[in-house]
């Protein structure tokens, strides 16, 4: 049996689907099963990773945990959350993410590097997924695109190599199920580096209208788009962008040598969501 944490998102969603397509007993925990919209064939169980003391019904009987942590607010489980997991389960698979090191502590990066010491100290076998951005993240486009075919945004030449969630689990579902990947920390990309006008582009050839990319500035985004949300974040992302303007996100061919298929480009992305941005 393999608990699937996160199950009705995009990674974890897909994670639970292929091992469901595999024939492998899967199991989903959710905090509200009434609610949940899941594969038929899945056990579904509740729990909430934020509360360690309900976790005991998902983790009984389960051999492996492909692991998607919920928020950094959860990070204050995190430690009750590992060493339970780490009495009942021979292996977890952790999404966690490129540009984590050892001594990372602030932000994302450092609750994913906090997540990945305590795995490591648990007494388990483990695999790291580190994947560059999500695809999906540009889900965030979606009211913008269905109301007015635009997308106004910062930095439309930096270039992202944004992997598709079928990818991530692809590469986590041979983590669970075979021996080879224990212990390492691959890196997955997609397949090219593309600008974010051309992300605009795929979008609108999905959906069948043109999409156009409206380039704002750092100012104009932060009195806009990301109003409300703390200033450090909103300065790192602003300037990871502008990075990748001048630096490609690196792309490598590590979901191809793991799955023996080559990464899904963002135009087969954009296809397979064109319903959310319609």
């Amino acid at each position: 049996m393999i608990l699937v944490t996160g199950a009705t998102g995009r990674g974890g969603g897909s994670a639970l689907k292929q091992l469901l397509e595999k024939g492998i007993a899967a199991r989903a925990v959710v905090r509200d099963p009434q609610r949940a919209a899941l594969p038929v064939g899945v056990d579904v169980v509740a729990g909430d990773l934020a509360d360690p003391g309900s976790l005991g019904p998902a983790l009984e009987g389960v051999d492996a945990v492909f692991l998607v942590w919920p928020t950094i607010a959860a990070d204050h489980a995190a430690p009750a959350v590992i060493a339970e997991m780490g009495k009942r389960v021979r292996r977890v698979v952790y999404l966690s993410a490129n540009g984590v090191s050892a001594d990372a502590t602030e932000g994302i990066l450092g609750s994913h590097a906090m997540m990945e010491r305590l795995i490591e100290g648990a007494g388990v076998e483990w695999t790291f997924l580190r994947p560059t951005g999500f695809a999906a993240n540009t889900l965030g486009w979606a009211p913008q695109i269905r109301a007015e075919g635009v997308v106004r945004w910062v930095h439309g030449a930096a270039r992202r190599a944004l992997i598709h969630e079928k990818d991530i689990a692809a590469v986590g579902v041979r983590a669970l199920t075979e021996d080879g990947l224990v212990g390492a920390r691959p890196v997955l990309t997609g397949p090219a580096a593309i600008s974010q006008m051309e992300q605009a582009q795929a979008i609108g050839a999905a959906i069948g209208r043109p999409v156009r990319f409206e380039e704002i500035s750092d100012d104009e985004a932060r009195r806009g788009i990301f109003a409300g949300r703390p200033a450090a974040v909103v300065d790192g992302l602003l300037a990871a962008h502008a990075g990748f303007v001048a630096y490609p996100e690196l792309v490598n061919d590590t979901v191809e040598r793991l799955t023996g298929r080559p990464a899904h480009t963002f135009a087969e992305w954009a296809k397979d969501h064109a319903a959310d941005f319609s």
